[in-house]
């Protein structure tokens, strides 16, 4: 049998078959997985896996195969920072929620989430959150964020979760699509999500209910539907999002204002650090690249 893998433990998984009926599965012998990818987990949600059945009554299932991705994304390993974990499987687009203060989110957090979605070739978009709190220099600050992320050429949302303003457009950018949903821990995206799922239905109470206490941790990411069509996956708040698996050479080609002027660099290996004639260096001090973009892709390298 077909199915979706909705959550992931690690060492059990839940899944959705065509019918909308929930399995508990387990992993049996070694599975087909394309030998490219080297993850410590072996099953991401998002995937779409065959079954077979163990017990009807407890809805009880094997994993016998994984079907090949249309895409994935990676975070580094919480256990060990030179192997990848997959966050998830065949999306249509990344979500990053966003807030300027209480907490503010990092710079870094936001710079890394989007060169990985353009690794990955993911469409990512930003959602800033708690707008209710954005005033004086937090004002300042979340018109300069929004205007600087807008001109690279993300697409920027503004709400509050808490009483749901400014979500119709937002709702409208989730319908019918698979949504991965990152954030530092406070943003208020379990409050986002509980918005846009607002009865929470019984597919999600299964879902939360059979996982158990103590078993969400950051590791762990959970699918839901959502009213009206779509998915979103929602991943545990994250104090960083490592990047692993990267070139230092392919590095500039994730950050589109530096992609669209590297064949200008005097060197065709120039790592837009100290070489003379870097094109990339230039546009920072003219000021057509933000030196905080450009301090962020520094840091990047210098941990490659």
């Amino acid at each position: 049998m077909k199915a979706t893998i909705y959550k992931s433990t690690g060492s059990f998984y839940l899944a959705q078959d065509i019918g909308g009926r929930l399995w508990k599965c387990r992993i049996r012998g070694k599975l087909k997985i394309d030998k490219e990818i080297s993850s410590t987990n072996p099953v991401a949600v998002g995937d779409r896996v065959t079954f077979m059945i163990e017990d009807e009554a407890d809805a009880t299932a094997v994993i016998i195969g994984i079907d090949k991705r249309d895409n994935y994304i990676v975070r580094t390993s919480p256990h060990n920072k030179h192997q990848k974990h997959i966050v998830a499987a065949n999306l249509d687009q990344a979500l990053i929620t966003i807030t300027i203060h209480s907490p503010r989110t990092s710079i870094g957090f936001i710079d890394r989430f989007l060169v990985t979605a353009e690794a990955y070739h993911i469409p990512a978009i930003l959602v800033f959150n708690k707008a209710d709190l954005l005033y004086g220099d937090f004002r300042n600050e979340w018109q300069y964020r929004k205007s600087l992320y807008e001109k690279i050429g993300y697409q920027t949302f503004t709400c509050t979760a808490t009483d749901g303003s400014g979500l119709t457009e937002l709702k409208n950018q989730l319908h019918n699509k698979t949504t991965l949903f990152s954030g530092h821990s406070g943003v208020g995206k379990s409050t986002l999500i509980n918005n846009l799922i607002p009865d929470k239905n019984l597919k999600v109470k299964e879902i939360s209910d059979w996982s158990g206490k103590g078993q969400h941790t950051t590791t762990f990411a959970e699918m839901f539907d959502l009213p009206g069509g779509g998915r979103i996956i929602d991943t545990p708040g994250v104090k960083e999002f490592g990047i692993v698996g990267f070139d230092r050479y392919d590095l500039a080609h994730y950050f589109p204002e530096m992609r669209d002027r590297m064949s200008e660099c005097r060197f065709n290996n120039c790592v837009h650090a100290n070489e003379p004639g870097c094109a990339i260096k230039d546009a920072v001090m003219a000021g057509d690249i933000s030196s905080e973009r450009y301090e962020s892709y520094l840091v990047m390298l210098a941990d490659l």
